[in-house]
């Protein structure tokens, strides 16, 4: 099957050419991510495959089923980039990947929680101009410290099973509680007292109508004065500008995140020569007690193979007529 792929970078096409092997699709990789202006590259694909900041809108979904597309795979689990209902009614199937490796990510939010704590970040760059001082360095035990998991699929509960190991208290809210978050020595609260009484809190759910910043103005005025927050999920997660104005007050005493709620034109690009006119995160970086990713945490060997096996999978399954296991379908469907 002809699969226009998007958002392809280095990585990806040589993983995805080497995986395709088994499958033997007809892959055309385009750097470009997936919106209005680029899907005409689309015309006469009957698959595409896309990434989390591709613009799968309503108006996009028409050109490309008035092109002949009939399935969007995303190598992604995230899906809230495709109008799902857009997609139905142009008879267009969508596909995700439902599991990858969690520990890639848990594992990528503890090292971000690590090194704010800890000010690593900010002692590599002393000691490679010759300052050694420790002031300004100074975090605390994370054993002992109270610390909020927002969200407890697999990556919640990874995280939370590192967090205990550290010897933390773990508390979480999920709508959808899973046995083994308890079973890990943490427990379960509803989300005003997860923000209220975390130290530490570490975002792990989807991005949806309902979630869409859960971490706002209003939350952050209820939380302990110092909390540290970690967001390796989807930038929509957080306010930027409330959690701007809680770092300037204090209340949030550090964040790090690997995603941004405006990163679509930002990050998987090199712009370190060209002027960045997003006002938000050149004030973000500002801060001394805030660390930065461009979306990195899923990105491990163990992680990627997953993806791109299931991708190539799902589109042999379209083209094969048989069942689609990771479909995506909208609410009620």
């Amino acid at each position: 099957m002809r699969v226009a792929v998007f958002s392809a970078k280095r990585y990806d096409r040589a993983l995805l050419a080497e995986a395709n092997a088994a499958h033997g699709h007809d892959l055309t990789f385009q750097e470009a991510r997936l919106e209005a202006g680029t899907v005409s590259l689309a015309q006469g694909y009957p698959a595409v495959s896309v990434f989390v900041n591709d613009e799968v809108d309503a108006g996009v979904l028409a050109a490309l089923a008035a092109g002949g597309t009939r399935l969007v795979a995303t190598r992604s689990t995230g899906f809230n980039q495709i109008d799902l209902e857009a997609a139905a009614r142009h008879g267009i199937r969508v596909v995700r990947v439902t599991d990858y490796s969690p520990h890639s990510v848990a594992e990528f939010a503890v090292g971000l929680l690590l090194a704010l704590n800890r000010h690593l970040h900010r002692a590599y760059e002393r000691t490679r101009s010759g300052n050694f001082e420790l002031d300004g360095l100074m975090g605390f035990d994370l054993h002992g410290r109270t610390v909020g998991v927002v969200g407890t699929g697999k990556i919640g509960r990874a995280f939370g099973r590192i967090m205990a190991g550290f010897g933390c208290r773990v508390i979480g809210h999920d709508p959808c509680p899973h046995p083994d978050f308890e079973a890990a020595g943490a427990r379960y609260a509803p989300l005003e007292a997860v923000m209220g009484e975390a130290e530490v809190l570490s975002l792990h759910c989807p991005l949806t109508p309902a979630t869409r910043h859960v971490v706002n103005a209003e939350s952050l005025a209820r939380v302990r004065r110092g909390l540290l927050l970690v967001n390796t999920s989807r930038g929509g997660l957080v306010d930027t500008q409330a959690a701007i104005d809680a770092l300037k007050d204090g209340r949030l005493g550090g964040l790090a995140i690997d995603v941004y709620e405006q990163e679509a034109d930002l990050f998987f690009r090199d712009l370190s020569s060209e002027i960045i006119s997003d006002d938000l995160i050149q004030r973000l970086v500002s801060f001394p007690n805030v660390l930065l990713t461009g979306h990195q945490a899923f990105f491990t060997r163990e992680a990627i193979g997953t993806i791109l096996a299931t991708t190539l999978a799902s589109i042999t399954a379209f083209e094969r007529g048989e069942d689609l296991v990771n479909e995506v379908r909208p609410p009620g469907a």
